[in-house]
């Protein structure tokens, strides 16, 4: 019988970025606190005398992953894209002793939600796979990113 099983495990952090060209206000320089949910997908484990029996994955295993992936390195950052005039920015900020996320990507929801399940992925035991992720950004507006739409 097969038993797949989905858990998620959902993170906090506060994160500053800007949006180079764009033409809102989110050119400016700004922060919101963002919220993950992160899904795996497996099936728990069966091995009587195993000390993670009947679990996909231990919740403190998934917690250090993401925490040492994404979350201690977003956290209070201001996320640039390097690959833009903020380099300039981004070297001023450092000078100042701020912390400073260089990214070859828009940090948009959209585009950090990707990198995230990249991250994610390649640090995940071999029998579990990333089911989805979604990144609220404020109260009302989030990206999601599903495995099946990125197989």
């Amino acid at each position: 019988m097969n038993n797949t099983i989905r858990i998620t495990k959902e993170f906090k952090f506060e994160t500053g970025h800007a949006l180079y060209g764009y033409d809102g206000l989110c050119k400016n320089v700004h922060g919101h606190s963002y919220k993950l949910a992160v899904t795996i997908i497996g099936q728990p484990i069966s091995e009587a005398k195993h000390v993670k029996l009947g679990m996909v994955m231990d919740f403190g295993d998934l917690k250090k992953i993401v925490e040492e992936s994404i979350v201690n390195r977003f956290d209070h950052a201001t996320v640039l894209n390097n690959n833009s005039p903020h380099k300039e920015l981004a070297d001023i900020m450092e000078q100042q002793g701020h912390k400073v996320l260089r990214v070859p990507y828009q940090p948009t929801s959209e585009s950090m939600i990707i990198d995230f399940a990249t991250r994610i992925k390649a640090l995940l035991p071999a029998h579990l796979r990333l089911h989805h992720l979604i990144l609220r950004e404020t109260d009302t507006a989030y990206a999601s990113w599903f495995a099946d739409d990125n197989s």
